[in-house]
C-alpha cells in the first residue's frame, strides 16, 4: 500500500464518527482549543500592538526622539550647512534645530516641572514636529505661536494641574541661561501667554511646554544663530536607539547624542514585557490543546489496534501507518489553525463593534475605541507556531502506532 493510501486513510479516520465517545470528545476538545487559542492570540496581540503604536505617536511624537548637542558649550551653530553635514541615518524623516531645557512653570502659587521645547516652524522639515501638535490641539490656536509673541502650548494634564486656559499667563523658569548677580545666581525666567492646550493622552501631557524657538533662545540667553541641539525624527521612533550609538561614534566626544530611551525606556520596556507575557500565556492555550491530540491519538490507536494489524497484514509498511496517523493529527492542527486565523482576523477587525454590541464600556479609550493594529508577519508566526506544536504532538502517537505487532493484536480476534 502506497503513500496515497496512508494519507487517504488518515483523512478518513479524522472524519470518522464511530468509535469511543470519550475519544471523540477529547479530539474535539483539542480541536476547539487550537481554534480559540489562535483566535485569542491574534486578537490580543493586535490590541497590544495598537496600544504600543499609540504610545509611539502620543509620547515619542512630541518628545525628542534623538538629539545632538555640544559637549563643551551651551549651544551649537544652527546654520543649514551644519545641519546638512550631520550624518543621514536609516529611517530618518527630518532633522531640525531646537532650543530645549528643563524648567519650571509657575501659576497661582503652583510650581510644576516641564521640558521646555523651542521649535522653529519656518525651517525645512518643520511640518514633522508641528503635525502631532496640530492634530491633538484641544483649545486655542497654534498659529499664534510666533516669534516675539511669547506664547506657549502646554499639555492638557499640565493645564489642569495649574488650572489655566488659553489667554492666561504663566511664568516659565529655565534651568539653563541663569546669570550671576551680587545676590547670587538668577535663573532665566519670563512671563508667557498660553495660546493652546494639547491633549496627547499620555504622560507627556504633564511636562509638555512648547514655544517658538526664537523666544526660547532669548529666554536661555543664547547667542544669535545658536540653538541647544539638533533634533532627529524617524519613521519608526524605535530606530533612534540603534541610530544613537552609530551617530555618537561618527561625531566623536565633542558632541552628546541622546535618544528618547534615556527618559521613556522603562515605560516601553514594560509594555514590551507585557506583550511577551500575554503572548506566552495565550500560547500555552494552544500548547495544551495541541498536546491533547496526544491523548486523543493514543486512545484512537488503542481502539484501532485490530485495524492497524489488518492493514499491516495486507502489506502496509510501518512508514505508511506512521504517515496515516501523522496525517490525522495534522488535520486537526491545520483546520483548527485556519479557522482560528479566520475568526481572529474577523474579530480583531471588528472588535470595537463587537464590544459595543456586548455593551462593554469603552469610554476610557476615547472616541476611537480600542486601538487595533494587525501585523501580517506576527499573524503568520502565530499560525505556524500552532502547526508546529500540533506536528510535535503527533509524532510520538504516530510512532507508537507504527510499532504495532500484528500477531499480538490479532491473537484474540
Amino acid at each position: 500500500m502506497g503513500q496515497s493510501a496512508a494519507i487517504y486513510l488518515g483523512l478518513r479516520y479524522s472524519r470518522a464518527k464511530h468509535g469511543s465517545k470519550f475519544t471523540r470528545f477529547i479530539n474535539r476538545f483539542a480541536f476547539a482549543g487550537i481554534v480559540v487559542g489562535v483566535a485569542a492570540l491574534i486578537v490580543v496581540s493586535s490590541v497590544m500592538n495598537g496600544f504600543e503604536q499609540q504610545l509611539k505617536q502620543r509620547i515619542l511624537g512630541v518628545v525628542p526622539q534623538l538629539t545632538v548637542s555640544s559637549a563643551n558649550t551651551a549651544g551649537i551653530s544652527a546654520t543649514d550647512a551644519f545641519i546638512q553635514q550631520l550624518p543621514a541615518l536609516p529611517g530618518e524623516r527630518a532633522k531640525v534645530p531646537q532650543v530645549s531645557s528643563a524648567g519650571v512653570v509657575q501659576s497661582g502659587g503652583q510650581l510644576r516641572p516641564v521640558l521646555i521645547q523651542g521649535l522653529f516652524p519656518e525651517v525645512a522639515g518643520a511640518a514633522v514636529q508641528w503635525q502631532p501638535l496640530q492634530q491633538h490641539l484641544q483649545f486655542g490656536e497654534i498659529e499664534r505661536l510666533q516669534a516675539g509673541g511669547y506664547g506657549v502650548l502646554i499639555g492638557q494634564a499640565l493645564a489642569q494641574q495649574l488650572d489655566v486656559w488659553p489667554g492666561d499667563s504663566i511664568r516659565v523658569i529655565a534651568a539653563a541661561g541663569g546669570v550671576y548677580t551680587p545676590l547670587g545666581l538668577m535663573p532665566a525666567q519670563r512671563q508667557f501667554t498660553i495660546v493652546g492646550i494639547v491633549a496627547m493622552q499620555s504622560e507627556a501631557d504633564g511636562q509638555l511646554l512648547v514655544m517658538h524657538g526664537s523666544d526660547a533662545a532669548r529666554l536661555l540667553r543664547l547667542p544669535d544663530s545658536q540653538v541647544s541641539n539638533v533634533r532627529y525624527y524617524f519613521t519608526d521612533p524605535f530606530q533612534a536607539i540603534s541610530a544613537a550609538e552609530y551617530l555618537q561614534q561618527q561625531l566623536g566626544p565633542d558632541f552628546n547624542v541622546r535618544s528618547w530611551r534615556s527618559q521613556y525606556g522603562e515605560l516601553f520596556d514594560a509594555v514590551n514585557m507585557e506583550k511577551r507575557m500575554v503572548g506566552l500565556m495565550l500560547g500555552l492555550i494552544i500548547a495544551v490543546a495541541a498536546f491533547n491530540i496526544v491523548s486523543a491519538l493514543m486512545m484512537l490507536i488503542q481502539d484501532k489496534q485490530t485495524d492497524i494489524a489488518i492493514l499491516q497484514t495486507m502489506g502496509m509498511r510501518k512508514s505508511g501507518i506512521y504517515q496515516m496517523f501523522l496525517m490525522q493529527g495534522l488535520t486537526n492542527g491545520v483546520i483548527g489553525s485556519l479557522l482560528g486565523l479566520t475568526a481572529g482576523v474577523l474579530l480583531a477587525g471588528n472588535l470595537n463593534q463587537v464590544l459595543s454590541l456586548l455593551q462593554v464600556d469603552l469610554s476610557f479609550t476615547g472616541q476611537a475605541g480600542l486601538p487595533v493594529l494587525m501585523q501580517p508577519e506576527q499573524i503568520v508566526t502565530i499560525v505556524l507556531a500552532a502547526l508546529l506544536l500540533t506536528l510535535l504532538a503527533t509524532l510520538y502517537p504516530a510512532w507508537r502506532a507504527s510499532q504495532t505487532q500484528p500477531a499480538r493484536a490479532l491473537t484474540y480476534e
